[in-house]
């Protein structure tokens, strides 16, 4: 059972989801099997790091390219490892209702808060019937639900539809994942001020935070930074107290390392709406600074052995290892 009843969703997220809410990567075996320990490994390395909460199960995972079964055994392993030490939610991907409402179930036994869900990406475009596939699932459920937004679904979900799904009372949160600053703050300011807005662009929090942002879900940017993360921490710190100069020159000095993954990351992943390939430059990024990633799931190749070592330069030359 979750920490809260329906009727309390919003405001429990509204106090508990903050800051840093991170996606981890699946490390795999060289014969492309789960490496379990690996797992519980990195898992390990995000709760010394302070991490805020870990979201599990999306394109991070590289859950589109496993059997089935490889989805719940993750979620299995992940809870197993964090034992109630941070606060954890699934990514829901499935365009079928009914599998859906079955993995929510699951992730509830083991003791996670919430999912993000993708409304489908395939068959289901009117605003009625992405409403209705969510009324489904969330009567069904009493976990807390983030929706996400998002070109990949084929359908970013306008704010008519929006507007509606927010009065479900387990709906929390939206990641704002069409990558649009002015949206982010549309969104913010015409939704219902319990319900929270979370722009997964860290180069905009702390304008965000300024802004009524108050969480970077289900992204990066917490292993990013590396042996810098203090830094990170350090300026949304400070802005919370208040310290908006202080937290600005923070902000300033990581500018570097972000304009790497800018590089790499943000701007492929903005021109394809695709994470596949991409997850490639994550797992190497994992590997320089020490975490567990292993081999690319066929039929996605890794870098080039030349990709990767400039990567690697890139990356210690910034001084994150």
């Amino acid at each position: 059972m979750p920490e809260f009843t329906r009727s309390e969703a919003k405001p429990w997220a509204k106090a508990r989801v903050r800051d840093f809410y991170a996606a981890p990567i699946t490390p795999l075996t060289r014969d492309f099997e789960l490496d379990e320990a690996g797992i519980r490994e990195n898992i390990e390395a995000y709760i010394d790091w302070g991490v805020n909460g870990l979201v599990v199960g999306g394109f991070a995972n590289e859950t589109w390219n496993m059997r089935p079964e490889w989805w719940y055994r993750l979620h299995e392993i992940t809870a197993d490892a964090v034992k109630g030490r941070t606060d954890l939610w699934t990514i829901i991907l499935d365009p079928c209702a009914e599998v859906c409402v079955d993995k929510l179930r699951h992730v509830e036994k083991l003791g996670f808060s919430g999912a993000e869900l993708m409304n489908p990406m395939t068959q289901l475009r009117g605003d009625d019937e992405i409403y209705n596939f969510f009324k489904y699932v969330t009567d069904r459920s009493n976990l807390g639900i983030c929706l996400y937004r998002t070109p990949v679904s084929g359908k970013v979900m306008g704010l008519d539809l929006l507007k509606r799904l927010v009065d479900i009372d387990t709906v929390v949160c939206t990641k704002q994942g069409n990558l649009n600053r002015a949206e982010s703050l549309l969104l913010r300011r015409e939704l219902r001020d319990d319900f929270i807005v979370s722009d997964p662009t860290e180069h905009f929090y702390l304008d965000d935070l300024r802004e009524g942002g108050q969480v970077l879900f289900a992204e990066f940017s917490y292993l990013i930074y590396g042996r810098k993360r203090s830094v990170l921490r350090s300026y949304v710190d400070k802005a919370r107290a208040g310290n908006w100069e202080g937290a600005y020159a923070d902000w300033k000095t990581l500018r570097p390392i972000w304009h790497l993954y800018e590089d790499e990351f943000m701007n492929p992943l903005i021109r394809t709406a695709s994470y596949a390939s991409l997850m490639s430059v994550i797992k190497i990024w994992c590997e320089t600074l020490g975490l567990k990633a292993g081999p690319m799931k066929p039929p996605v190749e890794h870098l080039p052995p030349a990709d990767r070592e400039r990567l690697v330069g890139r990356i210690k030359a910034l001084g994150l290892v």
